[in-house]
């Protein structure tokens, strides 16, 4: 009994030693520092020839790259992920870099949950962000035990945060993490197949097609908020 007590103690300091070495080499080594503020400002600068030429830049070591950038991705929340699988789609194939967007998607998500269960609510806020993890808390609550693959089905929902929130619930490991790889194929399998058309005006084609999803995400937050105001409003009638 108390050996299972300790378990989540013993968790929870397992994460904080591995996070404080992480956070330590990247202080120390001016190398790791420099690669990983590089991959930060290339990602967030939305430019898909940028990512493009950086994977590539790492000759032989690309896929490894490519594997360490996507689960970078999802633990430094919100950082576009999305470049990276139309990159892997562009550099190795549409679906062999849908298989390697894929895999380390999974295993980007397996660590966030893992840190999200060792740490608590309070520290994954500083990772994922309060207002993330608050975006996707209805659908926890709206949809229970199926949320996580309802959520991977929808383009418009944080992959990230979905991650964090559900460490966060009773939910088990291995049902959270088949529900992901369900939920994640068809997009990265879409997402796949039109970076390995990426060339010449097919870049502005996805351009514009990226553009008018932004705004279908931002009426569909709009939106939420408005029948969330509404239906407030009408509760406060009723009381």
């Amino acid at each position: 009994m108390n050996k299972a007590k300790n378990n989540p103690t013993l968790t929870r300091l397992a994460i904080l030693i591995a996070l404080a070495l992480l956070l330590v080499v990247y202080l120390a080594v001016p190398s790791v520092n420099e690669t990983v503020n590089k991959a930060a400002a290339v990602l967030a600068s939305a430019n898909l020839d940028a990512v493009v030429e950086y994977i590539r830049s790492f000759g032989a070591y690309a896929v490894v790259f490519s594997f360490c950038l996507m689960v970078f991705s999802s633990v430094a929340a919100p950082l576009p992920a999305f470049m990276i699988t139309l990159s892997n789609a562009a550099i190795f194939g549409w679906w062999q870099g849908a298989i390697l967007s894929w895999s380390s998607a999974m295993a980007g998500a397996a660590l966030c949950f893992f840190i999200s269960r060792g740490l608590g609510r309070d520290v994954v806020e500083k990772f994922a962000g309060k207002g993330a993890l608050a975006s996707v808390e209805g659908y926890f609550e709206k949809y229970g035990t199926r949320t996580v693959l309802v959520c991977r089905l929808l383009p418009f929902v944080s992959f990230d945060a979905v991650s964090y929130f559900a460490g966060l619930t009773p939910i088990g490991f291995w049902a959270f993490f088949i529900a992901t790889g369900i939920g994640q194929l068809p997009a990265t399998i879409v997402y796949s197949y039109v970076g390995g058309m990426l060339t010449g005006g097919a870049k502005y084609l996805v351009t514009g097609l990226l553009c008018v999803f932004s705004l279908g995400i931002l009426v569909t937050i709009l939106k939420q908020l408005y029948n969330d105001r509404q239906k407030k409003k009408a509760g406060s009638s009723h009381e």
